[in-house]
């Protein structure tokens, strides 16, 4: 597979002080196996890869463990609260991940309905609070409420992370205006999280300014999850290019794209 050229004139994509060399980070869960996991990884050129603490085994010795097949000296581990419906119970999982050797980055989930999976706000604040005060780099995962942001920013999230569609849906980006709004108005990094279904969707996201998206169904349930995670890969470099290009104006008429000036009559 071949690696399309990284946009030039770029800002480095930076967290809380680090620097990243992909904009594009992912999940770990619905793999058919932990090999066709790692592939995917692989393909996918990510740095960031994210654990759902309470769902796989913590035990680093498990042959048969998640954590066996992710090598920490390749990938930045990002423990993640998937699961928990509550402010408490999200704090619970963030200590176990930091005690069982994750470091002190944590994405936070909290929940607050089955059927949706949209998230608690009031909980998400709270449990924020709570693991900032800790020591703790929150990135929330949030709905795409502007002041659930702002509040999030203040409480001390090192980013802020909007859905593009429910969790697992495949929805693409419903609501792009509210992503550029949330970019627009906060200073921390916008990473659009859940909902991308395929490359065009991980393009649209892109094009909207953000600076990365976290995925995790759109590679792992594809048909071929190595060659889903190759074209997230150069979805989100082009998206990324196209924003920093500058789109052309939208017209409801029609322009030749040749000049009209000296032609022949």
């Amino acid at each position: 597979m071949t690696t399309a050229a990284l946009p030039v004139n770029d800002v480095p994509f930076e967290i809380a002080g680090r620097e990243f060399r992909s904009r594009l980070m992912v999940g770990t869960g619905k793999y058919r196996s932990n090999a066709e996991m790692a592939a995917a990884l692989e393909a996918s050129g990510a740095e960031v890869v994210t654990v759902a603490v309470r769902r796989v085994d913590l035990n680093r010795a498990n042959e048969e463990g998640m954590l066996r097949h992710l090598d920490p000296d390749q990938y930045f581990l990002l423990a993640n609260t998937a699961g928990c419906y509550s402010a408490d119970e999200a704090i619970r999982y963030a200590r176990l991940a930091r005690a069982a050797g994750f470091n002190e980055w944590i994405k936070l989930e909290v929940i607050g309905d089955e059927e949706t999976l949209l998230p608690d706000v009031a909980g998400l604040l709270e449990a924020t609070k709570v693991l900032v005060d800790e020591g703790f780099k929150v990135m929330a995962y949030t709905n795409e409420d502007l002041i659930t942001a702002l509040r999030l920013e203040e409480a001390g999230a090192v980013a802020v992370m909007p859905l593009a569609s429910p969790i697992g849906s495949g929805l693409g980006l419903l609501n792009p205006h509210a992503i550029r709004t949330i970019k627009r108005r906060l200073s921390v990094p916008v990473i659009v999280d859940a909902g991308v279904g395929c490359a065009t969707d991980a393009c649209a996201a892109m094009e909207q300014g953000v600076d990365g998206i976290l995925m995790n169904t759109g590679i792992a349930a594809a048909s071929d999850p190595v060659r889903m995670a190759h074209a997230m890969r150069l979805a989100v470099e082009a998206g990324r290019a196209s924003f920093l290009a500058g789109r052309m104006p939208k017209r409801e008429t029609a322009m030749p794209s040749s000049p009209l000036e000296g032609m022949l009559d």
